[in-house]
């Protein structure tokens, strides 16, 4: 049973999250605090998978109250559930808060975040590797790409078009801002795929916000690792996400489903990024272990690390609020007959996608190539379509259509 703590210190709120929370109480054992303190209190005596808080209260407020159980406590799940739109709140519950969902919340919604917050323990069993994926605020930016955003930035005429190519070429830019405009955050609409988007979204006011005072974006310390060039998987993960909407879309799917698959593709080897900034030494070692026992760079990362770049990423996106389709792709991107999910889906777009990057491209001694996992296509009926998209998909890397 989940065990979820919620924290508002006005009472009337708490009773009526009791009350609608009632039918659940099969599935959730839930607690309730007045303050920051008391949740403190209930957090040092109890072992919670999630806390939903409110961000205005008297004392410490929910930002303070997120970032300390994000030190004492960083197993634990941290959503906001806040009525307020002030943006100075908001930007400083960026960083602390995983997730952030606006009052007033319907029970469904409530229930889906906290029900895919609490299942991410699937993903990893290494204890360390979550409690560290708990504790990541902001994704690392390549040095260059840093740069040139806060030269924009600080620019009298800047440009929101610039901005947005320049976070669209950042693999850690580019799931920093989709997850903000993706949530509840700033109160858009949901399912935006294209960082140029967001911006225009957000507007440049906000952007020079969450650069400046939020510090969403960070810079990269140590702009290469042995055989992790962090370009290269950038440039990578633009392709793919390309390739992937066009699968999509050749396999005539709608609006949705063929932005999640662009959004999916983007983000595929977000997990890259996480093992690359933050264990440099252990990724680096898995990195010459691949070759070496040419056997595919997942497979090196399960033996050195005890997780795969894919189910880092999936972790750290499902923590964000990323939605199913989103981390079924990123986390069975290798290995997509292992998902329970079965039927073309993103995941189908992202797994060819993937491998098709790979087909026409020499790589290093040792190297193992992604491949498509035919047996798969084929249990999908799914074989006579491999054909049209690997065709679309060449035409796609023929014109450099990856690279925008």
């Amino acid at each position: 049973m989940k065990r979820v703590l919620f924290v508002d210190d006005e009472p009337r709120v708490l009773d009526g999250l009791r009350r609608m929370l009632r039918p659940l109480r099969t599935e959730w054992e839930t607690h309730f605090a007045p303050s920051a303190e008391a949740a403190l209190v209930e957090l040092s005596r109890t072992e919670f998978d999630v806390i939903v808080s409110d961000t205005s209260m008297p004392g410490r407020d929910g930002g303070s109250l997120l970032s300390e159980v994000k030190e004492r406590f960083p197993r634990v799940v941290r959503i906001i559930l806040s009525g307020h739109a002030d943006r100075e709140m908001v930007l400083r519950t960026i960083g602390p808060a995983h997730q952030y969902l606006a009052k007033p919340c319907d029970a469904e919604t409530l229930k889906e975040a906290v029900t895919r917050a609490s299942a991410l323990r699937n993903l990893l069993s290494s204890e360390p590797l979550t409690q560290l994926l708990s504790r990541i605020e902001t994704l690392p930016s390549l040095p260059r790409s840093y740069a040139q955003l806060e030269e924009e930035l600080l620019s009298e005429d800047a440009s929101t078009q610039v901005v947005g190519r320049i976070i669209s070429k950042d693999l850690g830019m580019t799931a920093q801002i989709l997850k903000l405009v993706n949530s509840a955050f700033f109160g858009l609409p949901r399912h935006i795929s294209s960082p140029l988007q967001a911006v225009n979204l957000l507007g440049l006011e906000t952007i020079r916000a969450l650069f400046l005072t939020a510090q969403v974006f960070s810079q990269f310390e140590g702009h290469r690792l042995p055989g992790a060039d962090l370009e290269t998987i950038s440039h990578h993960s633009q392709g793919v996400g390309v390739m992937s909407r066009a699968i999509a879309s050749v396999h005539k799917c709608g609006k949705k489903e063929t932005e999640e698959a662009l959004i999916s593709g983007l983000l595929h080897d977000v997990g890259k990024l996480v093992l690359a900034a933050n264990l440099p030494r252990q990724y680096a070692q898995a990195m010459a272990l691949a070759p070496l026992r040419e056997i595919p760079i997942w497979q090196a990362e399960l033996d050195v690390l005890g997780a795969s770049h894919a189910g880092v990423g999936a972790y750290l996106l499902g923590l964000w609020g990323f939605s199913d389709q989103i981390l079924e792709a990123v986390a069975f991107h290798h290995n997509p007959a292992e998902c329970r999910h079965q039927g073309f889906g993103t995941l189908t777009s992202v797994h060819v996608a993937d491998a098709l990057f790979y087909e026409d491209r020499p790589l290093e001694d040792g190297v193992v190539k992604p491949r498509v996992d035919e047996a798969y296509a084929e249990s999908l009926g799914l074989s006579e379509s491999l054909p049209l998209w690997r065709d679309r998909c060449h035409e796609i890397l023929a014109k450099g259509e990856g690279d925008d």
